[in-house]
């Protein structure tokens, strides 16, 4: 017996397009961010992908699609590191100030964690930067996925963390701050590594990235706490 249409199971693709369609995204996100989109062919990344360059229409129906596809990616990605960097940040159960204050330290570490040390970091990274320059409907829904709300939430923190409002100008130039100075150990990471003759930004320095800008962290906070007064 036939099932209606609207009964049947929808249909799931196959583990195998399901890793064609992954690969894809993984190489688009790489050279996109590399070369650029102008700059990159669907020959390249199907290549890069080890996939039929058919397998592009197929699953995205163009490269604007791919790119689409890949903003997707990263707005998954960072919800997942904010959501464990965050957790409940923001929400109306966290009234003390000290567990305020200990949450975006932790925030922080785990920023750091990711964005220094993680090699896919890079490639967001480098992705998100040619958005910012020559921005697209891609950096709509980056923004709109993650920027703005990750941003709201660390600004919702911050004001039960110090009591100063969320949406103050000071307190969101403020979280732009903090987030800026993880963000340049990725950017400017061969300036970082000549500098400090290290061969390599892994666990141990970045460890030792995040115990700075938790002091910078503290900082601020204590300034603020210090005005007050």
């Amino acid at each position: 017996m036939i099932k209606p249409p609207e009964a049947r199971t929808p249909r799931r693709e196959p583990p195998a397009a399901e890793m064609t369609r992954e690969a894809l995204v993984r190489a688009a996100l790489k050279l996109f961010g590399r070369q650029g989109f102008d700059g990159t062919s669907t020959r390249e990344i199907a290549a890069e992908a080890k996939a039929n360059i058919g397998s592009i229409a197929y699953h995205f129906g163009s490269k604007e699609g791919l790119r689409l596809a890949a903003a997707d990616h990263i707005v998954d990605t960072i919800q997942s590191v904010a959501g464990q960097a965050l957790g409940e940040a923001g929400a109306s159960a966290i009234a003390n100030p000290e567990t305020a204050r200990a949450q975006l330290f932790a925030a922080l570490e785990r920023m750091v964690a990711f964005v220094v040390a993680q090699p896919q970091a890079g490639e967001i990274v480098q992705f998100v930067l040619r958005e910012l320059s020559h921005p697209t409907a891609a950096l709509d829904r980056i923004y709109d996925g993650v920027f703005e709300p990750t941003h709201r939430r660390l600004c919702l923190l911050w004001e039960q963390a110090t009591g100063e409002a969320a949406e103050s100008e000071a307190t969101r130039l403020t979280v732009f701050t903090l987030i800026g100075q993880v963000i340049y150990f990725r950017i400017g990471r061969e300036a970082v590594m000549r500098r400090m003759g290290w061969r390599e930004i892994g666990a141990a320095e970045a460890a030792k990235v995040a115990a700075v800008t938790s002091d910078n962290l503290g900082a601020i906070l204590a300034a603020r706490k210090g005005s007050r007064r």
